[in-house]
């Protein structure tokens, strides 16, 4: 059993300061999210200064949406290894061209990530499929339903005990597995896919959540992709009720996680364990 209300007081309590390499769309999506969610960004990137930065950090979030950077996060990566620290991957667009093939093969050659969280058709890359993604878009082909759903998870359980990581794949269905504990989320809304950055900002929860529980990223990652779901439905009622736009609901977001109850989590959260 997951104990959601121990794992948010854990990153509130904490404030882990998390050192993202990410890209130029989202950055500050991504760091204000953090902030809402009690964590401290640093958006330290300099192949230079990378490995020293590293040190103060509690966990690293590595997304390849900063293709440039792919040095930089292998320095980092093997640094924060070295330490003992978390690092979470976002493959971003992994198998959309050569270049990102590329990238993601030598990321997970180089370094070990304690997570990844994409969504289906970069996972389905991960794992070896043939992915019918294009972009950072899931294909409808990839896509996770109820009815592929246990094939979905025994495709990212084999992952997960391959590479040892927690992988999370969001989507309509948010599936979470460390290869021997399988969780599927049922949150979130159709909205949440209607903005810029939304998995951007989601990777950076689960780096706060994992660099405030690093003995534990299993529970960590499902914690953050459920508060994510959870937020983007209380966003969401926002919305509805006043008649705004996909621009006004990334602000409503990130101010939900920041004014995010244990109630409201506790209540909200539809989870099953698989």
């Amino acid at each position: 059993m997951i104990d959601y209300i121990h794992s948010l007081r854990c990153v509130r309590q904490n404030a882990p300061l998390v050192q993202c390499i990410t890209n130029f769309v989202t950055v500050n999506d991504c760091a204000n999210i953090i902030l809402a969610a009690e964590g401290s960004p640093s958006m330290s990137q300099d192949s230079r200064e990378v490995e020293e930065s590293v040190k103060g950090a509690q966990a690293l979030v590595c997304n390849m949406g900063a293709i440039d950077f792919v040095d930089s996060m292998i320095l980092a990566g093997k640094q924060a290894n070295f330490l003992g620290k978390p690092v979470v991957l976002d493959p971003v667009a992994a198998g959309g061209t050569q270049l990102r093939r590329e990238a993601a093969r030598e990321l997970l050659n180089e370094v070990h990530f304690s997570a990844i969280r994409g969504n289906a058709s970069e996972i389905c890359f991960l794992a070896g499929r043939q992915s019918t993604g294009s972009g950072v878009d899931t294909s409808a082909g990839d896509a996770i339903t109820e009815q592929n759903l246990p094939a979905a998870v025994k495709m990212a359980k084999a992952l997960a005990r391959k590479i040892k990581s927690v992988i999370a794949v969001s989507g309509a269905l948010d599936l979470i597995t460390n290869g021997e504990q399988t969780v599927v989320l049922r949150n979130g809304c159709r909205t949440m896919a209607r903005i810029t950055g939304s998995g951007c900002m989601l990777t950076s929860l689960v780096g706060t959540f994992c660099g405030a529980m690093p003995g534990d990223p299993f529970t960590a990652t499902v914690t953050a992709m459920a508060v994510m779901g959870v937020c983007g439905e209380l966003a969401e009622q926002r919305r509805l009720i006043n008649k705004t736009g996909n621009a006004t609901f990334r602000t409503d977001l990130i101010d939900a996680v920041f004014n995010l109850t244990e109630t409201q989590l506790a209540e909200s959260i539809c989870y099953e364990v698989f």
